[in-house]
């Protein structure tokens, strides 16, 4: 674990040099991440989060826990009781960076096919090598790597592989220096609060906040459509959220959008190759997939260009790690949907100060 950690941080850091080295704009800033206790309960949790993790050799450099007074001075949300604060995390503008590593690659030489379905991925054997299957091609490499996140159930064999999770985010209209005077996040730290179900937000290089979160239900097997990247329900939930958090809020919301997330079924990413197979495969970050893809390529390309050489990143502990299937319909959608529904009724009590059953039923349904 401990390497584990050091590793992902370090990532956080090595990322943005090598930004920097490839002239990549993606405005990138390590300003760290604040998580909130909005109300007793969240605050309680968070503090045994810290004392937890100060116990299993986290530093006071790596997470430390702000009281309330020392929290509303980095971000001055609503109802703030206190937060803790990590150096580890960096905002980022995440389609500026996949278009620049467009460009980089293509620099390079690398040809890139937009638009082309993928209707399967066919292993390889000592005869052959490993075949991509498109909608118009058949496309051989010495190695293929599936990188295709929340749409693995698209391919056939792999639906229950990733459960593909909505997450939809809004942006609001650029806000003026004086709210920003007054909400603070001046170092452009990322931030959400201890809710259960899960919210997340940033301010962005023009002064936005693009905000976004959990909450839109899962289809049943595994389906994945543009019409699920838009939930006029769980926007307006959204902005709802972000009213309540920020009430000086300026002007309205500008930019809806979404889309789909891999969940694991053991919540662990996996990154794996098999050299016979010529079949690379990596994916299921969970929301996390900026620095965790990075550090997935990383762990792929030490995989592919030093075999049985063991590395920093080959030997972390997800690497050559294929967790299980998630289970048979309807199991799976009444299992992920009643977990949602689990995490906002103990979100309803932790607002009320109560305890709830709820936390440890969905302790034990993700378990």
């Amino acid at each position: 674990m401990v390497h584990l950690r050091r590793a992902l941080q370090g990532a956080v850091v090595s990322l943005g040099a090598a930004l920097d080295e490839d002239g990549i704009d993606a405005h990138y800033v390590r300003g760290g991440t604040l998580d909130f206790a909005r109300n007793a309960v969240q605050a309680t949790r968070l503090r045994a989060h810290v004392a937890s993790a100060h116990s299993s050799d986290v530093g006071l450099d790596d997470l430390v826990w702000l009281d309330a007074a020392a929290a509303r001075a980095r971000g001055n949300l609503t109802n703030v009781l206190g937060a803790t604060y990590s150096p580890h995390c960096a905002r980022i503008h995440p389609a500026h960076l996949v278009r620049g590593l467009a460009r980089v690659n293509e620099r390079l030489g690398v040809s890139i096919f937009e638009d082309t379905a993928v209707t399967r991925i066919l292993a390889g054997d000592r005869e052959r090598s490993p075949r991509v299957i498109t909608s118009t091609a058949e496309v051989r490499a010495r190695y293929v790597l599936r990188a295709t996140e929340g749409f693995t159930s698209q391919l056939p064999g792999d639906r229950r592989r990733f459960a593909p999770l909505y997450s939809l985010m809004i942006a609001s209209a650029p806000q003026s220096r004086s709210f920003w005077d007054s909400v603070g996040l001046s170092n452009y730290e990322t931030f959400a609060d201890d809710r259960h179900l899960i919210i997340y937000g940033q301010r962005t290089s023009d002064d936005r906040i693009a905000f976004g979160g959990r909450g839109a239900p899962y289809h049943f097997g595994s389906t994945v459509e543009p019409r699920y990247d838009e939930s006029a329900k769980v926007f307006s939930l959204l902005e709802g959220t972000l009213r309540e958090l920020f009430p000086g809020l300026e002007g309205g919301v500008t930019h809806r959008w979404g889309g789909p997330l891999a969940m694991p079924r053991d919540l662990s990413p996996t990154v794996a190759l098999n050299h016979r197979s010529g079949v690379a495969v990596a994916g299921g970050y969970t929301g996390d997939g900026v620095v965790m893809s990075y550090v997935a390529a990383n762990a792929v390309a030490d995989l592919i260009t030093q075999p049985g050489v063991e590395t920093p990143f080959s030997t972390l502990p997800f690497v050559q790690h294929v967790g299980r299937r998630w289970e048979v319909e309807p199991l799976r959608w009444l299992g992920i949907n009643a977990g949602l529904a689990l995490a906002a009724r103990a979100d309803r009590a932790d607002e009320r100060g109560r305890q709830s059953r709820a936390n440890d039923w969905l302790e034990r349904l993700v378990n």
